[in-house]
């Protein structure tokens, strides 16, 4: 177990999210479950918690109901080597969700996530302050990150 697990909040479909997280990402599995007993909160059987991986990274949903609910003030950053893992990852993850700027989403589930190149931090901590606020300038206009305009931008194109 990782020292400090996220617990995501699911109003009573955090199932429904492991499976989806799943067809989105190559490696996720649910590594345990709890569920209801006979004083609740939920039905009894029903699963109350559930532990999952995702690339790894450990994570507990909890079926806790309609009282809280996701913002944007927590968010889960994909690094995508490539244009296409960009792409795929930001179309599959923003299904039933909706699209932002500047690489961020909500999954159906309202779970803010960002899909980014490794890149992208890298051209905006250039030494070259120029450059820099030019990655910036373009990925502000960016919904999806879109690595060739990142490049272009970086050199003056």
């Amino acid at each position: 177990m990782q020292k400090i697990m996220p617990c995501l909040w699911f109003n009573n479909n955090a199932e429904e999210a492991i499976r989806f997280y799943g067809t989105i990402f190559n490696h996720v599995k649910t590594t345990d479950v709890l569920l209801n007993g006979e004083d609740g909160p939920g039905p009894k059987g029903s699963v109350l918690t559930a532990t999952f991986e995702i690339e790894g990274n450990e994570f507990m949903a909890l079926n806790g109901g309609p009282e809280f609910t996701f913002t944007e003030a927590v968010s889960f950053m994909v690094s995508c080597e490539t244009q296409a893992e960009i792409d795929e990852k930001w179309e599959k993850l923003s299904a039933g969700g909706e699209k932002s700027m500047c690489g961020w989403l909500k999954d159906k589930f309202g779970l803010s996530w960002q899909v980014f190149p490794p890149i992208l931090p890298q051209m905006l901590k250039d030494k070259d302050p120029v450059k820099a606020r030019r990655v910036m300038q373009a990925m502000m206009k960016m919904n999806k990150i879109i690595i060739k305009d990142l490049k272009d931008a970086y050199e003056g194109k």
